[in-house]
């Protein structure tokens, strides 16, 4: 509903804003680059632990998604809405949980050493696997539960009249729709894995733990080498796109005919299946909180003691989370279309690290471009989060347009009236949670920022990776408290407001 000229206009911001900075990374570029042997090593590590994050989170829901459908208890929607927690939960301060449970000095490790047996270690591959496990296990659950929850009660009603047992019921009912969503979920987790950093760059350790994204970050940070961080990130980006376009050749149709929208009713089951159910939960809700709950134990007393420096950076964090906020939605709105959130999706197919170095290049020669990291990292914040915003808008932009668009023409309101009078107080309650999500991503990220962010101008994200790195444990653990507290406050805060008159 924004004027035609201003939705071309945002297009062409955000093509330009993806596009111009990699063409300025190739320029600075002097010499020709080729893959070495660290550039294969890295590519091989980064689809190795993508196909098994991915692999692992959508088997692991698979029972965990099962038991919350066909499971009635008190508490069971705050557990189902919890599972969206760690996606705004900043990926620095899941790491600090993880690490006080699986670290050198963790829970489990001092369980093991009570019983006699050797320490594991939480660095390397089989860490960087348990943290992309951790933040895409209730992404996929969530998913599969949508389908478990759209399965039409005729079919169970038919699998009963058959006498169907568990497993015939889970193999002719369950199992085709599992074939329908479950290769979407693995595809998206796989694509999210591939441009994992902040997991890989504190708990990847070695040539042998590398990923792509990583090696970006090295190639830039310590070798200057433009042209092989450039190369990095167009293989980044071929990878990404071949798994969005695989996941649409696993889509199967849906052979067994649709129902009358009738609601998922769960079946009885025996006592063993219940009880089988119960443990699932409790597992899995004990794997996802428990890392969280050790860290708020460790943490929360010493808030108030932290050095000046990490409420500088907290301060510092906030303005970019609103700053990064303010500019996503602006940018969004004339751009909640089809066509405007195809656009969008270019931002999170390249590496935002390519997109800081390139943007780094443009402005150099007018600037020194370590004075303006801060303003780097919010532009390129407020794009990673666009595709989410425009998720979540475009909707009710359309319904709303398809709605109103007789009434709007018989009043004879102008482009502005109509965003004014009709499309905005019907978008405040979307609007709230898209930048609740806005503010609560770009709060936690780890990105552009710990490429050239310097001690002084330091992010909270950036604030605690160096105290994780100075060894200060038990500061790093009140900053990731402190940091949580802020990113879910921001989060509620934004929500609360779409509520409020919506």
């Amino acid at each position: 509903m924004a004027p035609r000229s201003i939705q071309i206009t945002a297009c062409i911001a955000v093509s330009a804003f993806v596009f111009l900075p990699i063409i300025f990374v190739w320029r600075e570029a002097t010499h020709s680059t080729s893959f070495g042997s660290p550039e294969w090593s890295a590519l091989r590590f980064t689809i190795k632990q993508a196909f098994f994050s991915a692999f692992l989170s959508v088997i692991l829901a698979v029972p965990l998604a099962r038991a919350l459908a066909r499971t009635e208890f008190r508490g069971r929607n705050l557990v189902v809405m919890l599972l969206g927690a760690p996606f705004i939960l900043p990926v620095i301060v899941a790491v600090l949980g993880l690490i006080a449970v699986f670290g050198q000095n963790g829970v489990l490790n001092g369980i093991l050493m009570f019983l006699g047996l050797g320490k594991i270690s939480i660095y390397g591959f089989q860490g960087v696997l348990l943290a992309h496990v951790f933040f895409n296990l209730p992404l996929a659950t969530r998913m599969l539960l949508f389908g478990w929850q759209s399965l039409p009660n005729e079919r169970i009603r038919l699998g009963q009249s058959l006498g169907f047992g568990a497993w015939p019921r889970f193999r002719f009912i369950e199992f085709p729709m599992l074939c329908k969503i479950a290769p979407s979920a693995f595809a998206i987790i796989f694509v999210i894995c591939l441009s994992s950093f902040a997991v890989a760059l504190t708990l990847g350790g070695g040539p042998k733990s590398t990923t792509i994204e990583l090696a970006i970050y090295q190639a830039i940070r310590f070798d200057f080498d433009f042209a092989a961080a450039a190369l990095l990130g167009l293989m980044q980006l071929t990878l990404s796109m071949t798994a969005a376009l695989t996941a649409l050749s696993f889509a199967q149709n849906d052979v067994m005919g649709l129902g009358l929208d009738r609601p998922f009713v769960a079946v009885s089951r025996c006592l063993g299946e219940s009880m089988l159910d119960f443990v699932v939960i409790l597992f899995f809700v004990g794997f996802l909180f428990l890392p969280l709950l050790l860290l708020l134990v460790q943490g929360a007393s010493g808030i108030w003691d932290l050095p000046g420096s990490v409420w500088s950076a907290a301060l510092r964090s906030i303005l970019i989370a609103l700053g990064a906020t303010g500019i996503c939605l602006v940018v969004a709105l004339p751009l909640a279309t089809r066509v405007g959130e195809l656009v969008a999706t270019l931002g999170i197919a390249v590496s935002p690290l390519v997109l800081g170095t390139g943007l780094f290049l443009i402005v150099r020669p007018y600037v020194n471009p370590f004075d303006i990291a801060v303003i780097v990292t919010l532009c390129v914040n407020a794009l990673m989060s666009l595709p989410f915003v425009l998720r979540i808008l475009r909707p009710e932009v359309e319904t709303t347009q398809r709605n109103f668009a007789n009434l709007s023409e018989a009043l004879r309101l102008g482009p502005w009236a109509k965003l004014r009078w009709v499309l905005l107080p019907r978008l405040k309650r979307p609007i709230g949670f898209a930048a609740g999500l806005t503010a609560a991503l770009s709060m936690g990220d780890l990105g552009v920022i710990a490429l050239f962010g310097v001690a002084e101008k330091a992010t909270l994200p950036l604030k605690l990776y160096q105290l994780m790195g100075s060894y200060r444990m038990d500061e790093a653990a009140s900053a990731a408290i402190l940091l949580l507290c802020i990113s879910v406050g921001l989060f509620w805060i934004f929500e609360k407001w779409g509520q409020w008159y919506a």
